[in-house]
């Protein structure tokens, strides 16, 4: 299904919303609106809460049948994935038109590669994954289901990115690193070596914190 074709609703209505609802109508997607817990909250570039995550299974008997997830943190996005894909949404993959994705890339449900980003050659995205603004996926990286690469964070080639790990802003992780699951790398830092699963590591070269 082509975007414009359908209708879709933004999960959260926090910082991320802006770069997500912008990329949806840069790519030609129609709104329905966002859903939130906190509806107090304002509208998102001119578009409103419609409602709580109470009212999900409504909007998909409504009609609308596609999700956007924007919410930074990552056990949580993949856990309303799973619930979003339960009710019947789809989850399109994100594509800001400024992003530069090859051809020979994989991009799994989901995923969100925002502006400026590049995404090399057979390099692997999982799903529900986000790839921040200017973030650089260099030839035959693997980024497993629900980690972040930050801002400006640059993964060389051969780099394999653990579940739901946070890569922080305008950190390097030199070629052939692997970074296990809900492993934290600290903005700034230069990661010349393996990082185990749950490890927090900063610094330059990068240490455990």
């Amino acid at each position: 299904m082509r975007a414009g074709e359908h209708q879709i609703i933004v999960i959260g209505a926090g910082g991320h919303a802006r770069p997500v609802v912008e990329t949806l109508l840069l790519t030609g997607h129609r709104i329905a609106g966002l859903v939130d817990d906190d509806t107090s909250r304002a509208p998102v570039l001119g578009h409103a809460i419609i409602g709580g995550l109470d009212q999900l299974p409504r909007l998909r008997a409504a009609g609308i049948d596609g999700a956007a997830i924007a919410i930074g943190h990552n056990a949580t996005r993949l856990a309303l994935g799973d619930r979003l894909r339960g009710l019947g949404y789809t989850l399109p993959i994100l594509a800001h038109p400024t992003a530069v994705i090859s051809p020979h890339a994989s991009i799994a449900e989901g995923a969100q590669i925002l502006a400026r980003a590049v995404v090399g050659p057979e390099a692997r995205i999982g799903r529900l994954c986000l790839i921040n603004t200017g973030a650089i996926i260099d030839h035959e990286c693997t980024v497993d289901e629900g980690a972040h690469i930050a801002p400006g964070a640059i993964l060389c080639g051969q780099v394999r990115i653990g579940a739901r790990s946070l890569v922080g802003a305008g950190s390097t992780t030199i070629a052939g690193r692997h970074i296990g699951p809900d492993a934290t790398i600290a903005a700034g830092a230069a990661v010349t070596t393996d990082v185990a699963a749950g490890a927090r590591v900063g610094g330059v070269p990068a240490r455990g914190l």
